[in-house]
């Protein structure tokens, strides 16, 4: 008969395990390791030795606050000659003797979070585990160590932002690693109400990262729940902070864990999107951040956005239907054996509140290849998905009358869908997983299924007349420049034509602003096959106290067509960028050395700077803090805002500095260094 190991202590091996899990990065005090993969605990024996055979040790682990057989939640098993990746099991690896190596494995399957793993008659050990995506039998396995590098172990990242004429890379420190964020992310799940209402049953959904990434995109929007941001698209930040002002989610996370769960104010896309990308590769599934360029927000799933606009080009908002600038969202990565085969990988999630999925604020998770194919049915939220990337636009204009009158124009959504490259900062254009290339066999095939009538019966509508928006290679906040309308007569007549030629302030999600500028020409006369160019001057002293933070100006060229009463419009929207900041590492960087940044900003605008502030912070950089400096002095224009920051690296490898000058004329300016830490 075999005896019982009688176990005087034990050692958990943090570093080693922890570092063979890829989890050292949470830090080595605690056991922290991936399902379906061994981990190995020393046991030191107070009296006997280890014979093969002729000892024994039973072995119970449990998760959650009920814990059952029947939902995983609980497993008991003893010694077996080797081990078993399919189940939990256990095994000696060590030779004959008083300290014993005793290797453990869960099952690829087992639900994700704190566990408490009892040896014997009396020991207890509490570990986290979390998904594993380096395991071929785990559901979020990813077969590439340079995308795994990018999606699960990269700390930081570029959000793209701006305009699809020109998109904006803006810095993002995801710092999943950081002290104390495991923490708050395993907090994100103990507090969301499906756990409140049936923990038991929580605890077991666990395993599946489709339920895990459904209780993300819930709880990273507060709006039905204890979850993490608060948002607000108005320029009304008090109580918090303008969501410009994040640079990443380490601040946000701690901010919510420590205040009791109370939202973090305030948030917008890119912000929910961060952080919900922060909290899925924290727990280990693969996750990057996405942008839609011109995403419509389709409110009543006809796959249609109604816009109206008045007698000057410029919108008036009849409807909750609007297109957004942009709009960013995560994709994460994962088998679904919930769907027909063919649906694996890359999964739209968006915790931005926009509209209620199931009663709740939450949205996805959805396969792309879904929304590509016009797959409507598949779960969950296809349709307005969908819509984002494909919903077909019509303009109205509403006359003083009351009238109103269909006018041409050319709008499309869901143009240049990006994310950060593997292993660089460049941008990956991503369109063709969400869509087939307009006007193909296959777009229309889609376009059926998911029964988008309105883009198959579309047809081509060119009246002879062509109305264009052209503008300047770069406008760079604090200048004037031109814009420029351009009419095409491409009809055998001469055409008598009004020209409404305006500018507004907006917002990235399409709210409007003030006037920045106006024209309207009575009489413009063009013979058959003229083309003509309307200039309008955007000057500083007028745009910039209606510009927003977003820094974007919508520009309207309105054409009324005097013989036809045909009207015609062109939109486009123009980022204004802002000045470079220049970063300079001083010193050789190395691990655990003080370092210095000198940061720089020139000032580009015609007027002084005042209360000028620089901010900075990089995972394993900056010891998961952000750092302040303050300028006393007022920066007039074309002066230098110069400071010289200090910090220590922690960890070798590659880091991002991420910075944010802020100031009473110029708001949350970012910038970056990429610095490569030496051992």
């Amino acid at each position: 008969m075999a005896h019982a190991l009688d176990i005087a202590r034990w050692d958990l091996e943090c570093e080693f395990n922890n570092t063979d899990h890829r989890t050292e990065l949470n830090g080595v005090e605690r056991l922290i390791v991936r399902r379906g993969q061994s981990f190995t605990i020393n046991l030191h024996l107070r009296s006997g030795v280890y014979q093969p055979g002729g000892s024994a040790l039973d072995l119970t682990v449990e998760t959650g606050p009920q814990p059952s057989d029947q939902y995983g939640t609980q497993a008991s098993f003893g010694l077996t000659d080797q081990i078993d990746t399919s189940r939990w099991s256990a095994a000696i690896t060590s030779p004959p003797g008083n300290m014993v190596s005793l290797s453990i494995c869960s099952p690829p399957d087992a639900p994700i979070g704190r566990w408490r793993l009892t040896l014997g008659q009396g020991g207890r050990v509490d570990f986290v585990l979390l998904y594993n995506p380096w395991c071929t039998g785990d559901v979020v396995y990813m077969d590439s160590e340079e995308k795994l590098r990018e999606y699960i172990l990269a700390q930081d990242g570029i959000i793209y932002r701006g305009g699809w004429k020109y998109p904006i890379p803006t810095p993002w420190n995801y710092g999943q690693f950081e002290d104390g964020i495991l923490n708050a992310c395993l907090r994100i799940l103990d507090m969301n109400p499906k756990c409140l209402r049936n923990p038991g049953k929580d605890a077991s959904g666990r395993r599946n990262p489709i339920y895990v990434s459904r209780v993300l995109s819930a709880m990273v929007n507060c709006n039905d729940d204890k979850g993490v941001l608060q948002g607000r698209w108005t320029d009304d930040y008090d109580g918090g902070v303008s969501p410009l002002s994040w640079k990443g989610s380490v601040e946000i996370l701690r901010n919510w864990d420590t205040n009791a769960c109370q939202p973090v104010r305030f948030g917008q896309c890119w912000v929910f999107a961060a952080v919900a990308c922060s909290v899925s590769r924290a727990l280990g599934i693969p996750c990057r951040l996405v942008t839609n360029y011109n995403s419509a927000h389709d409110t009543n799933s006809n796959l249609v956005i109604e816009r109206y606009v008045d007698e000057n080009g410029q919108l008036v908002q009849k409807s909750r239907d609007m297109i957004w600038n942009y709009h960013c969202w995560v994709e994460n990565w994962m088998t679904r054996p919930d769907l027909k085969p063919g649906f694996d990988g890359w999964q739209v999630m968006d915790p931005t509140p926009q509209e209620k999925s199931e009663g709740v604020y939450c949205c996805g998770p959805i396969p792309l290849k879904a929304i590509k194919e016009g797959e409507l049915t598949d779960k969950y939220d296809a349709p307005f998905v969908f819509a984002e990337v494909n919903a077909d636009v019509h303009t109205f204009m509403k006359r003083k009358d009351g009238s109103t009158k269909k006018i041409i124009s050319s709008v499309h959504v869901g143009l240049k869908i990006s994310t950060k490259s593997v292993g660089s900062d460049r941008r990956e254009d991503i369109t063709h997983l969400y869509k087939y290339p307009e006007g193909s066999d296959e777009e229309r095939e889609a376009f059926t299924k998911a029964n988008h009538q309105n883009k198959l019966l579309q047809q081509q509508d060119n009246a002879g007349l062509l109305i264009v928006i052209k503008v300047s290679t770069e406008m760079r906040k604090g200048c004037d420049f031109d814009v420029f309308a351009v009419i095409t007569n491409n009809t055998p007549n001469e055409k008598k034509c009004r020209l409404v030629f305006g500018s507004r302030a907006v917002s990235y999600n399409g709210i409007l602003g003030e006037n920045c500028g106006f024209k309207d020409l009575l009489n413009v006369q063009l013979a058959p096959g003229e083309e003509k160019r309307v200039a309008l001057r955007m000057n500083y002293s007028k745009y910039a106290e209606n510009l927003t933070e977003d820094n974007l100006i919508r520009l309207a060229a309105l054409l009324l067509d005097y013989g036809t009463q045909e009207a015609y419009l062109a939109v486009r929207n123009v980022v204004l960028v802002n000045p470079e900041i220049k970063v300079r590492i001083l010193g050789e960087p190395k691990e655990n050395r003080k370092l210095a940044a000198e940061i720089t900003l020139q000032n580009p605008l015609p007027v002084p700077l005042q209360n000028c502030c620089f901010t900075v912070e990089g995972s394993n950089l900056t010891g998961g803090q952000v750092v302040t400096e303050r300028l006393n002095s007022t920066v007039e224009p074309g002066q230098d805002a110069k400071v010289k920051i200090y910090f220590t690296p922690t960890h070798s490898g590659l880091r991002k500095l991420v910075v944010d000058f802020d100031s009473n004329k110029l708001c949350h300016v970012k910038g970056y260094r990429n610095v490569i830490i030496g051992k």
